[in-house]
C-alpha cells in the first residue's frame, strides 16, 4: 500500500519510502530551482556544435549554475565528478563529459540538476549537432511528444500507470523501444526520492497522483530494442543493439487541477531545433 506524508519547509528531507506531499513553499522552491536548471540548458543551445568537447560544455554548466546562485547536484554525487551527464547517439543516459568532441550528425542529451536553496531542479533536453539525419530527428521528436503526453496524464486522481501508458503507447506506435532499466523519480529537497516513475505500464496502476507530489518524467526511447547495458565505468548506459537513443526530462508538481512543469524553458527552447 502506498504511503503518503505531508511535509513542511522545516521538516528534515529524509528518504523514508513514503511519497511526500509539499505545500506552497515547496512549489516556490521548485520553481526557482527548475528555472535555473532550464536556463542552463537555454544557455548551452548555441554552444552545442560540431567540434566542441563535452567537458567544455560541462564547464559551462557548472559556471552558469554557480553564477545563478545554485550548485551542481551531480558533482560529488556517489563519486561522480562532473556537473552534467552528456549522452551521445547510442548512449542512453549518464554519459560522462570528456575530451570527446561532438561531430555533425550527432544527437546528444544533456541532463542537468541544480540545487537552489536546498531544492533540486532536474531536467534534460536533446540537442541536434550540425546536419542530423531525418531518422534521428524523428526519434528526438517522438521522444519529446511521448514525454509531453505523459505529462498530460499527470493530474490528481490519475495514477503513475496512466503517465507510463501514455508514453509507452505513443513510442511503441512508432515502433520504438521504451527503456525499462531506468526511470523517473520523486524530487524536491532530495535528489532521488519516492516514487519511482516508470515509463511503461497499464492505466490505473501504480500510486495515485495527489496534489503536492513532485517527480520527474524522463522517458528514454530507442530506435531499436529497449535493452541497455552499463559500461565498465559504472555510469554510462548504452543500447545493447547500438541503436540511437533519445531522452527528455521535466520536473513536475501535481496541483489541485493538473500539474505544473517546473523546468520549462524561459526562452521557449523546450525542443530542438533551437
Amino acid at each position: 500500500m502506498t504511503e503518503y506524508v505531508t511535509i513542511g519547509a522545516a521538516d528534515a528531507p529524509l528518504r523514508t519510502g513514503a511519497i511526500k506531499l509539499h505545500g506552497p513553499e515547496g512549489f516556490e522552491g521548485m520553481r526557482r530551482a527548475g528555472r535555473l536548471a532550464a536556463e542552463v540548458l537555454d544557455m548551452l543551445a548555441p554552444h552545442v556544435v560540431p567540434g566542441v568537447s563535452t567537458e567544455a560544455l560541462d564547464d559551462m554548466v557548472r559556471e552558469h549554475m554557480l553564477r545563478g546562485g545554485g550548485i551542481p547536484a551531480t558533482l560529488g554525487y556517489r563519486g561522480y565528478t562532473h556537473s552534467s551527464c552528456i549522452s551521445i547517439n547510442h548512449v542512453v543516459c549518464h554519459g560522462i563529459p570528456s575530451a570527446k568532441t561532438l561531430k555533425s550528425g550527432d544527437i546528444a542529451n544533456i541532463d542537468v540538476t541544480v540545487i537552489v536553496d536546498g531544492w533540486h531542479g532536474d531536467t534534460s533536453r536533446m540537442f541536434l549537432v550540425g546536419d542530423v539525419p531525418i531518422k534521428a530527428r524523428r526519434l528526438v521528436d517522438a521522444t519529446y511528444e511521448a514525454m509531453m503526453l505523459g505529462i498530460e496524464q499527470a493530474r490528481p486522481g490519475n495514477h503513475l500507470g496512466d503517465v507510463a501508458n501514455a508514453i509507452q503507447r505513443y513510442a511503441e506506435s512508432h515502433r520504438y523501444g521504451v527503456v525499462r532499466d531506468f526511470c523517473g523519480h520523486g524530487v524536491g529537497r532530495l535528489f532521488h526520492d519516492a516514487p519511482e516513475v516508470v515509463h511503461v505500464g497499464r492505466p490505473g496502476t501504480g500510486p495515485e497522483l495527489k496534489p503536492g507530489m513532485f517527480f520527474t518524467i524522463e522517458p528514454m526511447i530507442n530506435i531499436g530494442r529497449p535493452d541497455v547495458k552499463v559500461l565498465d565505468d559504472g555510469w554510462t548506459a548504452v543500447t545493447r543493439d547500438r541503436s540511437l537513443s533519445a531522452q527528455f526530462e521535466h520536473s513536475v508538481g501535481i496541483t489541485e487541477t493538473g500539474c505544473e512543469i517546473f523546468t520549462r524553458s524561459p526562452a521557449g527552447l523546450d525542443r530542438p531545433p533551437y
